[in-house]
């Protein structure tokens, strides 16, 4: 069985004999190379790898509208955000499913150029039925190539969604490399499929593997899907990895069929790993990429157990180069010198869909320029310190954000952490901090700055502290600091005010 939702199986024969259905269906109403599709359906069901498949068989470039978080399924993109990428893509087709068809008649109504809307079975008059034509309505020799394969949109520093294209040339090498290793997993897929966790799922698929889908991350709700399919391989974010841990259904839960724990998302707190290590055994795989990249290195199982190695994010994967280079002359700088990392990687975005611009300033002479500040140390093993956006200067010395969360996280009481700059009505930059604690936890904001201080120095202590329940997350389950700063200058222009008055 290749695909079980919600516990129900998909074979094989059944989910190739939907997928050229559908690609009969869609190359009557005019998809082919050259089009674009877009796909606004429930991200992690059937239908959503369906849609994928069937555009891409025709040549035509996938673009996906339900939202730019790569953790959360359930974070779906405002209706004026969908409107601006179906206005900038310019889709001749657009799929759905009954929880989006509402929406997806009430964005085409709103826009000049009616989008001809598609899903499978019926869903109205005003809707193509993807499974109206039988699978042997499309042959092989049908297929072709186009340029671009998917455009997955990531929320940018800016706000603004921006789209990674990713061209058929590098969609067709991962599948064949999938083909080549040939390693059959059970894999449990709970970030939408959407993201990267699309490309994971044709990784286990094209082998013969199983994808198991779940609509998002519910720590009980994964331990019983592990245990009852047998889950050999699942992918989650640093955070849902330390939920999974202190969760009370772990001790008691088969996970002796789970091989590979990858998880992903910063920071990565050391301390957390190693109680995480002792709970899952020697499976944990760190992966640091981006939505440009794709993975760009990993900390495997056995490194886990040495203390300074669980502070890095592992070495670059032997199939592309990793160089750190000064953000203001792009020059390559030695080990243990922090700047911007750059990715050479045979497997990376072509380009930002429509954007040249942003194309251009990212992708430099076939080098990702990820915007990520980190170094190299003399073993080859990569520190990551933040975005060269967050870097703070405060106190009259710069703060690498990524120092201050590692230690809020070496506290006890502290579960999540993001620590950011914000200015206040005087234009000064504060430290700021946004934490999550953990079930039970109190703890007073003058002790965590007192704890940072003495593991750092009190110039790296914050200035504002913030509790939540949650951290708003973008990107490959990255804290929206976005988001977070926004709300912390409205709280630093509120005490300014008071102090004033």
């Amino acid at each position: 069985m290749p695909l079980v939702h919600r516990d129900v199986p998909t074979t094989a024969g059944d989910l190739a004999d939907s997928v050229t259905s559908a690609a009969a269906v869609m190359r009557t109403h005019g998809v082919g190379v050259g089009s674009v599709v877009g796909i606004l359906t429930e991200p992690n069901t059937p239908g959503t790898l369906v849609s994928r498949y069937a555009a891409n068989l025709l040549g035509a470039t996938v673009v996906h509208l339900a939202g730019v978080n790569a953790v959360n399924p359930a974070e779906q993109l405002s209706m004026d955000s969908q409107s601006g990428i179906i206005a900038e893509t310019a889709p001749v087709m657009i799929t759905v499913d009954e929880a989006n068809l509402s929406r997806a008649r009430a964005i085409c109504a709103s826009m000049a150029d009616r989008r001809l809307l598609a899903g499978f079975g019926d869903l109205g008059n005003d809707v193509v039925d993807l499974t109206a034509l039988p699978p042997d309505a499309f042959r092989p020799d049908m297929a072709r190539d186009g340029d671009i394969a998917v455009v997955t949109y990531s929320s940018g520093s800016t706000g603004r969604p921006k789209g990674a294209g990713w061209s058929f040339r590098v969609k067709n090498e991962m599948v064949t490399a999938s083909a080549v290793r040939g390693q059959k997993a059970t894999s449990l897929i709970t970030a939408p499929l959407t993201h990267s966790s699309g490309f994971a799922a044709d990784d286990v698929m094209v082998p013969g593997g199983t994808v198991v889908l779940l609509p998002g991350f519910d720590a009980a709700e994964v331990l019983r899907t592990v245990a009852l399919h047998r889950v050999n391989r699942l992918a989650i974010a640093a955070p849902q990895l330390y939920a999974l841990a202190d969760h009370p259904d772990t001790a008691q839960t088969d996970l002796s069929s789970v091989r590979d724990l990858f998880y992903t998302g910063l920071p990565a707190s050391p301390e957390r790993l190693a109680v995480a290590a002792k709970v899952f055994g020697p499976v944990l795989i760190q992966v640091y990429g981006t939505i440009e990249t794709n993975m760009i290195s990993w900390l495997l199982p056995q490194e886990h157990g040495d203390d300074a190695l669980r502070a890095t994010v592992g070495r670059p994967l032997e199939w592309l180069r990793v160089t750190i280079r000064d953000p203001r002359d792009d020059r390559a700088l030695p080990p243990g010198e922090p700047g911007e990392v750059c990715v050479n990687s045979p497997w990376s975005m072509d380009r930002y869909w429509n954007d040249p611009d942003q194309s251009v300033r990212t992708v430099r002479d076939g080098w990702i320029h990820t915007g990520d500040i980190g170094h190299l140390d003399e073993a080859g093993y990569l520190h990551l310190h933040g975005r060269i956006a967050d870097v703070i200067k405060a106190n009259g010395i710069k703060i690498y954000p990524a120092s201050v969360e590692h230690a809020l996280l070496e506290h006890p009481a502290v579960a999540e952490a993001a620590v950011f700059g914000a200015a206040n009505a005087d234009r000064l930059e504060h430290i700021c901090a946004t934490v999550v604690l953990r079930e039970g936890a109190q703890v007073a904001p003058d002790e965590l700055r007192a704890h940072v201080g003495g593991m750092l120095s009190p110039h790296h202590a914050p200035t504002d502290i913030e509790v939540r329940k949650s951290l708003p997350l973008v990107g490959l389950g990255k804290p929206d600091k976005l988001r977070l700063r926004a709300d912390a200058m409205a709280r630093l222009a509120a005490t300014h005010g008071e102090e004033e008055s």
